[in-house]
């Protein structure tokens, strides 16, 4: 057994059991494990962006960690972006990047490059495993620090010669005590607040509190207190649609999320950070909560929020009787032209039951919020880190760890062409997602901060840098060509039934919405 096969049989028996991949040489002993060993789904990514942002969506719907596959420093930076996403997202991964023999390195050959340098910013854990012996139980500690509390994105390096030569065996994973689920005195804190001034309370919560059950206790508290329930602007994931807790997110745009705070006195965080603009902006603030209000927190990343939250609603005698009704938006399918109202109208009717909606939607997604909290129940997940081209990869990922449920990802146009190869892969593996692109032809996001930081009216060469247009990028060709079928669509009716088919049919799909 050599480096390389005791590694991948660690990950097997450490419950990981899925590798998104693109390897190179370095990696070729690892590539060969794979046969020798049982076990182990790889799944190809023509990018590592896609490899390291399909990793993120597996966390994220299976609440454990896959792997990925990365080919020296070049290829961990490639894949850097969508690890910074999962990072702000709090997901585990284990990522495997090989390095060249220990005893070449010196020679300064043209891959050469500080991994572990290329790799801290990102990681949380990052280790070189100086030699084949130490291969299984640097890859179970690795394990180790992707599944503890938080999750960490944990990074092993592989010098090549650690792979080939021979190792002793498996090494089995020793998980961390892991921390208390909540903190009582924080959770007796919040309900003094919440007893002495309720609706001048707001809960921000985020991680498992918007879970269906942790969305469910907040809808009792707030029921019985008075008090509000928000988001941050951006969350990991979120249980939504009929039969579960609608609740407000706290507007990217900071002329609207001022006026949303503007009544709070305090802020019980769950799981959240301080609510904070996305970017600064001249004579704008960068924090949003108001003057004078006081913060608190309950909960941090890795505590269980849906246990304190059950005890926060005993605390505060909440209960199911407490509940007051929602008013949700009729669902009604659009017809005539394409609007920002009528594509929501739209996707909220086509959402299938227990679907997995993916959001890179941007400007044109701001107003899906209202009529998708009437759609059936969902899972509502968003780019964390702003790193965009982010949507596309995650969609594998949830796909593969969800293989019963219909993924359907929202993206622009800009935003897609960053991973626009994740079409292929999502082919080869013959996935269930739905890939909506909103073909605008600009970077509409980046319009609009033209004029949020004052840099004026933008002249030709500015504008040029902003359109996507000369030549038309044409999705559905690029869509035929990895093996995805795709239609486009420039009206509401021909968007409902592209809808509908892509929903019906098993497989991945393409529809491109030309606005």
């Amino acid at each position: 057994m050599n480096g390389a096969e005791s590694l991948v049989r660690t990950l097997v028996a450490g419950g990981v059991d899925v590798c998104f991949t693109n390897p190179g040489t370095s990696e070729m002993h690892f590539v060969a494990a794979l046969d020798k060993v049982p076990g182990m789904r790889c799944v190809l990514g023509l990018f590592e962006g896609v490899v390291t942002g399909a990793a993120d969506g597996y966390f994220r719907m299976k609440g454990s960690p896959a792997s990925t596959l990365l080919h020296l420093g070049p290829g961990l930076a490639n894949g850097l972006a969508n690890l910074h996403n999962a990072k702000k997202a709090n997901s585990g991964i284990v990522n495997i990047v090989g390095q060249h023999a220990t005893y070449h390195i010196g020679y300064n050959a043209p891959l050469t490059s500080d991994i572990e340098g290329l790799a801290r910013p990102m990681s949380s854990w990052v280790r070189t495993s100086p030699d084949s012996r130490s291969v299984a139980a640097d890859g179970a500690a690795a394990i180790a620090a992707a599944k503890s509390a938080p999750p960490q994105i944990a990074t092993l390096i592989l010098p090549a010669d650690t792979a080939w030569n021979e190792a002793d065996g498996i090494a089995e994973v020793q998980l961390e005590q892991q921390r208390a689920s909540y903190s009582p005195q924080a959770v007796e804190k919040a309900a003094r607040i919440l007893h002495g001034d309720g609706e001048g309370t707001l809960l921000l919560m985020t991680g498992s509190a918007l879970s269906e059950k942790g969305l469910a206790l907040a809808e009792r508290i707030a029921g019985k207190t008075g008090c509000t329930v928000m988001g941050p602007t951006f969350r990991p994931k979120m249980a939504r649609g009929r039969g579960r807790f609608s609740i407000d997110r706290i507007h990217y745009v900071i002329e609207n999320a001022l006026p949303m705070l503007a009544k709070f006195r305090h802020i019980v965080l769950v799981e959240s950070d301080d609510p904070v603009a996305f970017f600064a902006y001249p004579n704008k603030p960068s924090m949003l909560k108001p003057e004078g209000c006081e913060v608190h927190r309950m909960t941090t990343w890795g505590e269980n929020s849906v246990a304190a939250l059950e005890a926060l609603a005993g605390a505060v005698k909440a209960s199911a009787k407490d509940v007051k009704p929602q008013a949700l938006a009729e669902l009604v399918k659009p017809t005539g032209a394409l609007t920002f109202a009528s594509i929501a109208q739209a996707i909220a009717c086509a959402i299938p039951e227990n679907a997995i909606m993916v959001d890179e939607s941007l400007t044109t997604g701001r107003g899906f919020f209202p009529p998708t909290a009437a759609a059936a129940p969902h899972d509502w997940l968003q780019n964390m880190g702003g790193s965009i081209g982010f949507s596309t990869p995650l969609s594998i990922g949830a796909a593969i760890a969800c293989p019963d449920r219909k993924v359907i990802t929202m993206v622009g146009d800009g935003s897609a062409m960053y991973t626009i190869q994740s079409l292929w892969t999502q082919a080869r593996e013959n996935l269930n997602i739905v890939t909506i692109v909103f073909a605008n032809r600009i970077y509409q996001i980046l319009r609009g901060e033209f004029d949020n930081v004052g840099a004026g009216e933008p002249g030709q060469r500015a504008n040029d840098m902003l359109r996507l247009d000369r030549p038309t990028l044409d999705f559905v060709a690029m869509a035929k060509g990895m093996g995805v079928p795709g239609r486009a669509v420039t009206n509401a009716d021909d968007l409902n039934k592209a809808l509908a088919e892509a929903v019906a049919e098993p497989g991945p799909r393409l529809i491109e919405v030309q606005m």
